[in-house]
C-alpha cells in the first residue's frame, strides 16, 4: 500500500495565508477565558450585580463554551466547516458589542453566554479546517504546533490585555477588541478557505444535542465547583448526574449509524489515546496555573496586573517548543516524542515544587520548563488523533479533543487544588481559623492585622504548605505516570484509509 504521507500535496502560500487568519478567532476564544479579571471592579460600579450574577458573568462563557463544543462540530461536519466558522464569527462579533455595551448584569451574562456559543464554533471549525489544509503530515504537525501555542498563549494574554485597555479606556472594550478581528475574518475566510464537509453525514440527531450537554456541564460545574469551595456533597452529585448523562450518551451514539459521534473515529486507538493524553496535559496546564498565580499574588504579594504580566513570561517558551516538538514527531516515533514531553513536564512541576518564600525565578523558569513540555504534548497528540481520523469526521474529532481539554482542565484545578488546601490544613492544625482556611484568607488576615501582629500571621516560611508544593509533587508523579504509559498507548494502529475507500478523507466543496 502506499504511504499516504509520501504522495500527499504540500500546502503553499495560500493555506499557509489561511491558517494565519484562522489564527485569529482561536486567539479571541481563548483570550476571552481572562478577559473579564480586571474588569470586576468597573463591571461592579456600574451594573452593580449581586453575587450569583457576578459569577455567571464569568462562568456563563465557560459552560455555554464546553457544553455546545461537541454540537458544534458534528454540526460543522454537516453544513460545512467554514460556513459554521462564519456564523460563529458573527455571532461572536455581535455578541462582543453586546456585552461591550451592556446595560445590566443579566444582558452581560446574555450577551458572554451568546460569546460561548460562538467560541463553541470557532474552536472545532479552526482546528478541522487545519486538519483539511494541511495534508503533509510533517506541514500539518508543524501548523498544529503553531495553533496550540496560540491557544495557550491567548489565555495568558487575555488577563494582560484586559488590565492595559482598563487604564485608558471603558470597561466594555475588553470587548470591543474582538470586532474588528472578526470582521477581518468574514472578509478574508471566503477568500483564502475552501469548504470541507462530510459528503455523505446522514441526519442530525438532536436528541443527542442536550445529552451531550447534559453530560459534559454538570461534571464541569462540578468540578469548578471542588476547585473553588472544596469538596460538598452537591458537587459531588453533579459529577454523578453528568457522568450517567454521559453514559445514555454513549450508548445512544454506539448504538446509530448518524450517531453524532462515529464510530469511525474510534476505529484507530490512537484517537482515543490522544484525547486520553490531551485531557492529562489539561490537567496539569490548569493545575499549574492555579499554584503560580496563588504564589505571585498570596506569596510574593504582586497586584493582579503586575502578576498576570509576569506571568507572560514562561509564553517565550512555548513559542518554540511546539513546533520542535513537532518536527521531531515528524522524523521519530511520536509516542517518544510524547513520552520526553510529559517528562520534561514533569521537570517544570519538580521546580515548582522547589521554590521557597522569594523564588520568582525559580518559579518562573519550572512553569516555563512546564508549559513548553505541556504544548509539545498538545500539539503532538492532536496531530496524532487528528491524523488517525477520516478527514470528513475532522470537526467531531477536534471538538471531542477540545472537550477531553475542558475536562482535563477542570479536574486539574480541582485536584490538584484540593490536594493542596489538604496539606496546607493539615501543615497549619495549630494556627488560627483565618490563617488555616486558605493562604490567600491568610495574606488578607494578616493585612488587616497589620505590623507585628500580622506578622504574627505568617510565621512558616519554610514549610511546603506557604508555597502550595505539594499539590505540583503530585501533578509531576501524575505527568511521569504518563510518560511511562504514552510509549504503548500512542504507538500502533492503523493508517488512515487511502482515497476513494470507505472512510476516506472527503475532498474539499469548491469554494464560492
Amino acid at each position: 500500500m502506499t504511504n499516504p504521507a509520501a504522495t500527499a500535496p504540500l500546502a503553499g502560500r495560500r493555506e499557509w495565508t489561511a491558517f494565519t487568519v484562522l489564527l485569529l478567532p482561536l486567539l479571541l476564544v481563548s483570550m476571552d477565558v481572562s478577559v473579564l479579571y480586571f474588569a470586576v471592579p468597573a463591571i461592579t460600579r456600574e451594573l452593580d450585580p449581586s453575587a450569583t450574577q457576578q459569577l455567571w458573568i464569568f462562568d456563563s462563557y465557560a459552560f455555554a463554551l464546553s457544553g455546545l463544543l461537541i454540537t458544534m462540530g458534528s454540526l460543522g461536519d454537516r453544513i460545512g466547516r467554514r460556513r459554521l466558522l462564519l456564523i460563529g464569527a458573527t455571532a461572536f462579533g455581535l455578541a462582543s458589542v453586546a456585552a461591550a455595551f451592556a446595560t445590566s448584569a443579566g444582558m452581560l451574562i446574555a450577551a458572554r453566554a451568546l460569546l460561548g456559543v460562538g467560541g463553541a464554533t470557532l474552536m472545532p471549525s479552526t482546528l478541522a479546517l487545519v486538519r483539511n489544509l494541511f495534508q503533509d503530515a510533517g506541514q500539518r504537525g508543524k501548523a498544529i504546533g503553531i495553533w496550540s501555542g496560540a491557544m495557550t498563549g491567548g489565555i495568558a494574554l487575555g488577563s494582560v490585555l484586559s488590565g492595559v485597555m482598563l487604564k485608558h479606556f471603558h470597561w466594555g472594550s475588553v470587548f470591543l477588541v474582538n470586532v474588528p478581528a472578526m470582521l477581518l475574518l468574514l472578509v478574508l475566510v471566503p477568500v483564502l478557505v475552501p469548504e470541507f464537509k462530510d459528503p455523505a453525514p446522514g441526519r442530525f440527531d438532536l436528541v443527542s444535542v442536550p445529552l451531550s450537554m447534559a453530560a459534559v456541564l454538570p461534571v464541569v460545574y462540578g468540578l469548578k465547583e471542588i476547585a473553588a469551595e472544596g469538596f460538598e456533597p452537591l458537587y459531588a452529585a453533579c459529577l454523578l448526574v453528568g457522568l450517567a448523562f454521559g453514559y445514555a450518551f454513549v450508548r445512544r451514539q454506539r448504538g446509530r449509524e448518524d450517531a453524532m459521534v462515529g464510530r469511525a473515529l474510534f476505529r484507530d486507538r490512537r484517537f482515543g489515546a490522544g484525547i486520553g493524553l490531551n485531557s492529562v496535559a489539561a490537567f496539569a496546564m490548569m493545575g499549574s496555573a492555579y499554584f503560580t498565580t496563588q504564589y505571585l499574588q498570596s506569596v510574593l504579594g504582586m497586584g493582579t496586573l503586575e502578576a498576570a504580566l509576569w506571568s507572560l513570561a514562561p509564553s517565550l517558551l512555548i513559542g518554540a517548543a511546539a513546533p520542535v516538538s513537532a518536527a521531531l514527531a515528524a522524523r521519530t516515533d511520536r509516542s517518544k516524542v510524547i513520552a520526553g514531553s510529559f517528562a520534561v513536564a514533569a521537570a517544570g512541576f519538580g521546580l515548582i515544587s522547589l521554590v521557597g518564600t522569594d523564588s520568582l525565578w525559580l518559579l518562573l523558569a519550572g512553569a516555563g520548563v512546564l508549559a513548553s513540555g505541556i504544548v509539545s504534548v498538545m500539539a503532538v497528540v492532536s496531530d496524532m488523533a487528528l491524523a488517525t481520523t477520516p478527514a470528513e469526521k475532522a470537526g467531531s474529532a477536534a471538538s471531542l479533543l477540545e472537550t477531553g481539554q475542558e475536562f482535563g482542565g477542570a479536574l486539574g484545578m480541582a485536584l490538584l487544588g484540593s490536594l493542596g488546601t489538604a496539606v496546607y490544613r493539615a501543615d497549619l492544625a495549630g494556627e488560627p481559623s483565618a490563617v488555616r482556611e486558605t493562604l490567600g484568607g491568610a495574606v488578607a488576615a494578616a493585612g488587616q492585622a497589620g505590623g507585628g501582629a500580622g506578622g504574627q500571621l505568617l510565621p512558616w516560611p519554610g514549610r511546603p504548605s506557604y508555597t502550595g508544593c505539594s499539590g505540583p509533587r503530585g501533578g509531576a508523579v501524575l505527568l511521569l505516570a504518563a510518560a511511562a504509559l504514552a510509549p504503548a498507548l500512542a504507538r500502533g494502529g492503523t493508517s488512515p484509509a487511502p482515497a476513494g475507500a470507505e472512510g476516506a478523507p472527503a475532498e474539499p466543496v469548491p469554494a464560492r
